[in-house]
């Protein structure tokens, strides 16, 4: 089961904290269909947010299609986003984890790391695959 983490000074809202927290363990493979999330009653008890807030975040995620309210039962994952090549054993996940333990080592700090991730994710994806955003860029 999926235990969630609420940053409050992250500037996110808690909803879409949520909603992010389930979209990544569906696409890392920690959710899948047919899994139950927690109920309003136990993400409130963990986290002391507004039940409400959990049943905002559980609508957006049904509204995507990705989960659906059985009345009387809970909130049941229907369709997963989980691809191979993130899964726990893969060769891209296994690459990245040594690559963090390298940044690590030369002394990058939790934020060096997400701001440099950021930064290369952006130019990843700003051309078409197979290129780097800079290689697009020199390219036009």
């Amino acid at each position: 089961m999926v235990e969630f983490r609420i940053d409050r000074r992250s500037g996110v809202a808690t909803y879409l904290q949520i909603v992010q927290q389930v979209k990544q363990a569906l696409r890392l493979g920690l959710l899948a269909p047919g899994d139950k999330l927690p109920t309003a009653k136990e993400v409130v008890a963990a986290t002391a947010i507004n039940p409400n807030t959990v049943l905002k975040a559980y609508r957006e995620l049904d509204r995507e299609g990705l989960v659906e309210a059985r009345p009387g039962l809970g909130t049941f994952v229907r369709r997963s986003l989980a691809r191979p090549q993130a899964a726990a054993g893969s060769p891209l996940r296994a690459e990245l984890a040594d690559w963090m333990h390298r940044a690590r080592e030369a002394g990058l700090d939790r934020e060096d790391v997400a701001a440099l991730l950021a930064s290369v994710l952006e130019e990843g994806f700003d051309g078409p695959p197979g290129t780097t955003g800079t290689a697009a860029h020199e390219a036009t």
